[in-house]
């Protein structure tokens, strides 16, 4: 299927959703960290999912996800 939207794509929105659905899958597999909260930016330009940890110290931390589909190449 030929891509026809890319701010943002239909992908580039499944797989920032997916990542959000998947946030206590994810939890399980980081050993001493807890995931807090998760904000998800679906509707930007290359959506955006960021993670907020806490450590087994108590300190905070944060990973961002871009999503970025490159153009078709067909």
């Amino acid at each position: 299927m030929k891509t026809t939207t890319y701010n943002p794509s239909p992908l580039e929105v499944e797989i920032a959703q997916a990542l959000e659905e998947l946030q206590g899958e994810i939890g399980k597999r980081l050993a001493g960290n807890e995931i807090v909260k998760v904000e998800n930016r679906i509707a930007q330009d290359n959506p955006l999912v960021k993670f907020y940890f806490k450590d087994s110290d108590g300190d905070p931390h944060e990973v961002v996800f871009k999503i970025i589909q490159t153009p078709d190449k067909f």
